[in-house]
């Protein structure tokens, strides 16, 4: 399939952008922020940065095929490149609306479900593929784990792409007969723009956590930032979780329509019953808004996954898909990477990996692990680099008080030194139940948690290391959590 052709001057009258150049015969057939993504016929969007301007990129864009040139003012005085400019006051602000233009407004072609919240994003949204595809709905993803389309992974950097990479990817969609998208919308994409240009047909409120204070004033604005979806400008139905405090509170911010979910409250539009939770997911029943009755379940542990799948299953039947069938196609998909990810090669105890890098996250993964095993939990944590620093004593406060053994170690140390993260992390432990290990090196961390695992003991390895690697000072390592778990498995093997 073609893509769209619009010609230079239709986009800059629409823009009300100051076209400087001549633009006859010149049509832009997709946008870019990245020179080095650059495609013949893009025109690039050479945007004011926090380091640098992106117009000191427009030479590389224009040798790689960019067409055009879309700035400020500021960025229109230091370029001399021989093709037309699109300038405007505040380019970012436009470049949503833009790049949908561009590509044809592919989103409006599917019906879109756009998932924030601290926790349950990644898990939310890919139940819901899960419960889509097997329920015979052509179904994408976009999250933290990568984006798949029809049940192919592609990749992206970003948990929620920049809005050129966005809309690029809606139309990637559309040429494939995608019907339903689920992405999630994280607080950084809502406030940089990344989802300008869509509107989703339902908006899913999760919960709200400590998280993310390096980029937001406090809770009070995270909570603003995420709440900002639930705007006719940004969705047209909400779906909000009454068993989480800021839920409730965005019943009274929120102005467009809104729904409500919960495990635990009967006055919820939607709701679960007859529960029963097992060390390999659940099973419970799901009354809808019309008082239709459910069988669903969920092939992850833990009653927060209970909500998830409530969530995932809410949101599809508000966007008008069967609920009975996407519930039918949770309970029997598989689970989701990183997300109480068991890693198993026939030993006699329980690995699982998960991306609990929060406190909340983490506190709800050990109370998950905790009641499957009368044996010892043993927890692997370490905390980012260049991140809220606050979270880092509270986290390791939370695995000391509920482990039996902690071992504090690095994750993405990024510019700073590992050994004060470290530190910080142990500042939090004052009056540990669990006997504590520091151990610097993740890879040795992993494997000494393994090393001291006995028959039906639990080991957790938590944290980011198996989906970004090591960052350290700006180069980033390949590094996989499971990767290691499997080679001290396979070692332990060898030895007997």
């Amino acid at each position: 399939m073609h893509p769209p052709r619009t010609p230079l001057a239709t986009l800059a009258e629409w823009l009300g952008a100051d076209l400087r150049g001549d633009a006859a015969g010149v049509e832009v057939t997709g946008v870019s922020l990245s020179s080095q993504r650059i495609r013949p016929g893009d025109l690039y969007a050479a945007l004011p940065g926090t380091r640098a301007h992106g117009i000191d990129f427009a030479d590389s864009a224009v040798s790689s095929g960019a067409i055009a040139v879309l700035t400020d003012p500021a960025g229109a005085e230091q370029t001399g490149v021989d093709v037309p400019l699109l300038v405007v006051e505040r380019p970012r602000e436009l470049l949503g609306r833009l790049a949908a233009r561009v590509y044809g407004d592919p989103a409006a072609s599917m019906r879109m479900i756009g998932v924030t919240g601290t926790q349950g994003k990644t898990t939310t949204t890919r139940l819901a593929e899960s419960g889509l595809e097997r329920a015979g709905v052509r179904a994408a993803v976009i999250g933290t784990v990568g984006t798949r389309v029809a049940g192919a992974d592609v990749k992206t950097s970003l948990t929620t792409p920049e809005a050129p990479d966005l809309h690029g990817l809606f139309a990637v969609m559309r040429e494939r007969d995608v019907a339903v998208c689920a992405m999630e919308v994280s607080s950084h994409a809502l406030v940089m723009g990344r989802v300008d240009g869509v509107v989703f047909d339902v908006a899913v409120f999760l919960n709200l956590g400590r998280d993310h204070l390096d980029f937001h004033r406090d809770v009070d604005d995270y909570f603003d930032a995420k709440a900002s979806l639930f705007t006719p400008e940004r969705a047209r139905l909400g779906l909000t979780n009454l068993d989480d405090e800021h839920g409730r509170l965005l019943l009274e911010r929120a102005t467009i329509p809104m729904r409500t979910f919960s495990t635990e409250r009967p006055d919820a539009d939607w709701r679960v019953s007859d529960v029963q939770l097992s060390a390999v997911g659940s099973a419970f029943v799901i009354t809808t808004p019309a008082g239709e009755r459910i069988s669903a379940g969920c092939p992850l542990p833990g009653d927060f996954n209970v909500s998830n799948t409530l969530a995932a299953v809410a949101a599809a039947g508000e966007a008008g898909l069967d609920p009975a069938l996407v519930a039918a196609g949770i309970a029997d998909g598989g689970g989701v990477p990183g997300r109480l990810e068991r890693v198993d090669a026939g030993q006699d105890f329980v690995v699982v990996v998960d991306y609990a890098h929060k406190p909340d996250a983490v506190a709800a993964a050990i109370r998950t692990l905790r009641p499957l095993t009368d044996g010892q939990v043993i927890v692997v944590l370490g905390a980012g680099g260049d991140r809220d620093p606050g979270k880092r004593p509270i986290m390791a406060e939370i695995a000391a008080g509920a482990a039996d053994v902690f071992i504090v170690t690095d994750d993405n140390p990024r510019t700073e030194d590992p050994a004060a993260i470290r530190a910080a992390m142990l500042d939090g432990v004052t009056a540990p139940r669990a006997e504590v290990v520091e151990i610097g090196d993740r890879r040795t961390a992993i494997r000494e948690a393994v090393r001291r695992a006995r028959p039906g003991d639990i080991v957790l390895v938590a944290g980011k290391g198996h989906e970004t690697g090591q960052e350290i000072h700006g180069v980033v390592h390949p590094f996989d959590d499971r990767e290691v778990v499997r080679e001290e498995l396979a070692s332990r093997t060898a030895e007997r």
